[in-house]
C-alpha cells in the first residue's frame, strides 16, 4: 500500500516504485530509513530516467527527510542524471592524472565527432556526453564510463571511434 501523503506529488512514479522503496527501507533499522536515500534515487532513475526536482521531493517525503538533503545526494553522485539523457551516457574522466594522459582531447574529440559539447546530447538522443571526476582507473586513461556501468579504458581518437560507430551502427539495426 502506497502511503497516502506520497500519492499525490508521485503522479510519475508507479506503485512498483513504492513497493521497491519499501523494500529498499525494510533493510535499515526504523530510525535510520533515510540510508535508503541512494537506493530509492536509483528507483526513480530506473523508473523516469532521470531523477526530477519533484521525484525528489518525493523521496525526500516518503523517508522523512528535507528535500534539499536528498538533492545534496543526487547532485553529488554523477550516477544519478538530474535531466534526461541519451540512450548512451558518456562520461570521459578530466580529472588531472587523465588530462595529463589525455582525457581533456578524448572529450574534445568526442565533441568534435558526435556535434556537441560536454553536457549535451544529440539531437536524436542516442548520445549524452559529460565530464566526469575520478574514475579511478589513472593508470589506464584516457578512460570513460558507458551508462555508469562499462568501463573503458585507454580510450585512444580511434577506439572513441569504433565505439561511437559501432554503437550507432547497432542502433540502426
Amino acid at each position: 500500500m502506497i502511503p497516502a501523503h506520497t500519492q499525490a506529488p508521485a503522479a510519475s512514479l508507479s506503485e512498483q516504485a513504492f513497493v521497491r522503496f519499501a523494500r529498499e527501507v525494510a533493510k535499515y533499522p526504523a530510525d535510520g530509513k533515510q540510508s535508503a536515500v541512494m537506493a530509492c534515487l536509483t528507483i526513480v532513475q530506473e523508473e523516469l530516467g532521470f531523477v526530477s526536482a519533484e521525484s525528489e521531493k518525493v523521496v525526500a517525503n516518503y523517508l522523512g527527510m528535507a528535500p534539499i538533503a536528498v538533492h545534496e545526494v543526487t547532485t553529488f553522485y554523477n550516477m544519478y542524471n538530474q535531466r534526461p539523457v541519451g540512450k548512451y551516457k558518456l562520461n570521459v574522466c578530466t580529472n588531472l592524472p587523465c588530462q595529463l594522459r589525455d582525457g581533456a582531447k578524448a572529450l574534445q574529440h568526442l565533441e568534435h565527432k558526435l556535434g556537441i559539447s560536454m553536457g549535451e546530447s544529440t539531437a536524436d538522443g542516442l548520445f549524452t556526453l559529460q565530464q566526469s571526476e575520478c574514475l579511478g582507473a589513472c593508470a589506464d586513461s584516457p578512460v570513460m564510463l558507458v551508462n555508469d556501468l562499462t568501463m573503458c579504458s585507454f580510450m585512444s581518437n580511434d577506439k572513441l571511434d569504433q565505439l561511437i560507430d559501432g554503437l550507432t551502427s547497432a542502433e540502426a539495426k
